[in-house]
């Protein structure tokens, strides 16, 4: 094999553009928030560089490490409600408690793998719902396409076309076709902010953890609980909606091992992702399913550039039109997004169950903390069961096992034709 091909072979280019662009969504989506969370505990300019090197040092180890392991695009992620949750419940809290709080929840995590009773739960989830409850998950960021055209039209509207485009001549590429076109409108626009962005390399900041109970209870338990509901729960499912079957108890063991080693230097939540996740899992990323692992791999590395350059990572997000960053995610879920819905609605028998998941997963509902991802699939859950049970109750009576044998028909027996008058 020459070198050239050797190159092709480990860095496919539509492989590279997946996993930039998922890192690309992820962290211009989510970073902010994750800023909010390291400033509510007290964190200073060091600290909240330390909490993006863990974070990134992480998920390239696990994002890698995983998808090589199982030949799958695992892609994983910091948990983005966890952050929500952290920036409103970590005001007064010591940076010693916070971390001992994250390595209380990576416990959580580690114990939720090792015996099993997660994946127990996951295993019982029908496929239609599975993918109903992925749609639902990418549709934000399918409409935010268009919803784009309305105030970034120069940016959103070239990146679209020349998707549709590169989807009939190049079919491969038509994602990186459509971020280049992007970024080329962005530039001509004046969207970009280049003179904001500055480079400089993150320090790793050690801090010891202490427990409190009080804590522990009011920010470790919710935290475990909305990373399990909001972000692994989803991430298993668009998995298992592409087609992967990945052993779910060891990803989550290791998830919240590394989790624990890194919460001392900020790993506040090492998980599944959901969203940028089904990027690495879509056509785009590879055309042969076998190889788009290669897509997570990539991502991996993305993040650790992330990670090193995690104070650089707040500047260039001020630099960058989100407007951007919107479309190119919109158009690389489009074919996501049909392969969801048209195996939600595949099995008549539960297609309602897949709509009523679909539509409580879009809407975005948050209750006790917790995303509208679970309450989601609560609901198809629950519809799934109730209206199971109606058609239990109408199936019609068994056949006997053995028919009666025919009677021979003689004249005696015979009953006289009716005629009409």
């Amino acid at each position: 094999m020459s070198p050239l091909a050797r190159i092709r072979a480990i860095a496919p280019p539509s492989a590279v553009a997946a996993g930039l662009i998922a890192v690309t969504v992820g962290v211009t989506s989510a970073a902010a928030i994750v800023f909010t969370a390291a400033r509510a505990a007290g964190a200073d300019a060091r600290e909240v560089s330390s909490w993006m090197l863990a974070l990134g040092v992480g998920i390239a180890v696990t994002c890698a490490g995983l998808s090589l392991r199982y030949k799958a695009p695992i892609v994983t992620s910091w948990s983005t409600p966890g952050a929500a949750l952290l920036a409103t419940s970590l005001s007064g809290v010591s940076m010693e408690k916070a971390v001992g709080a994250f390595v209380f929840s990576a416990v959580l995590i580690m114990v939720s793998g090792l015996t099993g009773w997660f994946a127990r739960i996951m295993d019982r989830i029908p496929v239609p719902l599975a993918s109903a409850l992925l749609g639902g998950v990418l549709l934000e960021f399918g409409t935010g396409l268009f919803s784009q055209m309305g105030g970034s039209f120069t940016i959103a509207f070239p990146v679209f076309v020349l998707y549709l485009f590169a989807r009939r001549l190049l079919p491969r590429y038509a994602v990186l076709i459509a971020l280049g076109g992007g970024v080329v409108a962005s530039v001509l626009t004046g969207g970009w902010h280049v003179g904001r962005v500055r480079l400089s390399l993150a320090q790793p900041v050690f801090t010891a953890p202490e427990f409190d109970w009080k804590v522990l209870v009011s920010v470790g338990v919710p935290l475990f609980v909305v990373t399990m509901a909001s972000q692994n729960l989803p991430g298993v499912a668009v998995l298992r909606g592409s087609g992967y079957e990945v052993p779910v108890s060891p990803v989550l063991t290791w998830t919240g091992a590394v989790q624990a080693v890194l919460a001392p230097f900020g790993a506040f939540g090492i998980n599944l992702a959901a969203m940028t996740a089904a990027i690495c899992t879509g056509d785009g990323a590879h055309p042969d399913r076998q190889r788009r692992y290669l897509a997570a791999v990539w991502a991996g590395v993305f993040y650790l550039c992330v990670g090193l350059l995690g104070a650089t990572v707040a500047s260039l997000l001020t630099a960058m039109p989100h407007a951007l960053v919107l479309a190119v995610a919109g158009v690389g879920m489009l074919a996501t997004i049909e392969a969801a819905l048209a195996s939600a609605l595949s099995d008549p028998k539960s297609r309602e169950a897949a709509i009523v998941t679909f539509l409580a997963t879009a809407s975005g509902v948050t209750l006790l903390g917790i995303g509208s991802a679970f309450w989601g699939l609560l609901a198809g859950v629950l519809t799934s069961v109730i209206t199971s049970l109606g058609r239990r109750r109408r199936a019609p009576a068994p056949e006997p096992a053995f028919a009666p044998a025919p009677q021979p028909v003689t004249a005696a027996s015979r009953t006289p034709e009716r005629t009409s008058v």
